[in-house]
């Protein structure tokens, strides 16, 4: 895989066939969007303590951001870029927007490559999820009061053989699911998210998330 037009137009040919799940009652939740957003590896991809060798890597990576540690809610935790879709928003304008506030990458509507399932969180919010090509790009500038560092990861982290991890939980009966990445692992609904997005558009596979159950330290 590399970051150029025919991988582009492979996500675009899945996405444009995807049959997206809304949620029923979308419109009574607090709205929110993320961008799943797609470069180029960069120089020495950080996956938490992994690093690739430090060369230019046109292969293709998925951008998430920790957290920032002084933030009231999942802190420190790992993200896509994104946020509250403010009165007048669609899904799209909100992820852009989020994506330029906090990394400091702006892109136009152009960009948009499609939206994959609306995945509803315990705690209230139907997530939109926005899928932004990138392409190859240089450093971000991260906005501190939201991220502490915003990472490349290739997207062959997210094809490990041992993805998706898949846990029970008391409450639920279905599993939480977490994607793994370097020593440790991003759960739902972020991992379930990146794990929908590899189905599809990776895997040219139907694959539904919203079922699985988040842990319970994402829940507040």
């Amino acid at each position: 895989m590399r970051v150029d037009a025919a991988f582009k137009a492979q996500i675009s040919s899945a996405l444009m066939h995807w049959e997206r799940s809304v949620a029923e009652d979308a419109r009574s939740r607090k709205r929110a969007a993320v961008a799943l957003t797609i470069l180029d590896e960069g120089w020495g991809a950080d996956l938490g303590g992994i690093k690739n060798p430090t060369q230019q890597s046109e292969s293709p990576a998925m951008l998430l951001t920790r957290r920032a540690a002084g933030l009231r809610k999942h802190a420190g935790q790992w993200a896509l870029p994104g946020g509250a879709i403010d009165p007048g928003e669609s899904a799209e304008e909100a992820a852009l927007r989020e994506l330029g506030e906090e990394v400091g990458l702006v892109l136009n509507p152009d960009r948009i490559v499609g939206k994959l399932d609306d995945f509803v969180s315990h705690s209230g919010f139907c997530i939109t999820p926005v899928v932004v090509w990138a392409g190859i790009t240089e450093g971000f500038t991260l906005n501190p009061a939201e991220v502490a560092s915003a990472h490349r990861i290739p997207l062959t982290e997210f094809l490990r053989p041992d993805a998706p991890l898949l846990d029970s939980i008391e409450d639920s009966t279905h599993p939480v699911l977490r994607m793994p990445v370097g020593d440790g692992w991003i759960a739902a609904p972020t991992g379930a998210i990146i794990y929908q997005f590899v189905e599809a558009c990776l895997r040219g596979r139907t694959t539904r998330v919203g079922h699985f159950a988040q842990p319970l330290f994402a829940r507040s």
